[in-house]
């Protein structure tokens, strides 16, 4: 189903094949994509740390929205909550979500309820995995264990550098 407009959200550290994912089911879904950005408070409260600051970030994601999703009308918003302008807009119809982001919609159709708003239909987008069959995020990459691409990184023995 299309929809008006959808939210969809995340840190977007290291943008990832798992982001683009995340992307595309968005603009499949909804005629605007509103993108909620962890802001640098907000990660550090979730105990995140991010590699990248948040101007850093958004501006990756609003280079990579232009030149993957040429004529789309989006709006990339700093999330300094959980939720971000999906609960308070009438407009946004639904959200386009991980598994792990769709256990807290439960939280935001109470939010909304209490701003007479109707509750968001749920668009799930399941993980993308990488070459070990587990999910990609930006903390395995900033560790090292695999690339944006989902590739493994070769473990360095003793006296050898990582590959990059």
């Amino acid at each position: 189903m299309k929809y008006k407009a959808v939210a969809t959200g995340g840190t977007f550290d290291h943008f990832h094949r798992g982001h683009a994912a995340l992307l595309a089911q968005a603009f499949d879904a909804g005629d605007r994509v509103v993108v909620g950005v962890t802001s640098d408070a907000l990660a550090a409260k979730e105990g995140k740390s991010p590699d990248q600051s948040y101007d850093e970030r958004a501006e990756a994601l609003d280079s990579y929205i232009r030149s993957h999703f040429p004529g789309r009308e989006y709006l990339i918003a700093r999330l300094d909550d959980y939720f971000g302008p999906g609960i308070a807009s009438p407009d946004i119809e639904a959200i386009v979500a991980t598994p792990e982001t769709a256990s807290r919609v439960g939280i935001a159709d109470s939010l909304r309820a209490e701003k007479g708003l109707p509750p968001l239909k749920v668009v799930v987008v399941p993980y993308v995995l990488a070459g070990d069959g587990k999910r990609i995020s930006s903390t395995r990459i900033r560790s090292g264990e695999i690339d944006e691409s989902g590739a493994l990184r070769r473990h360095p023995k003793d006296g050898e550098a990582a590959r990059p």
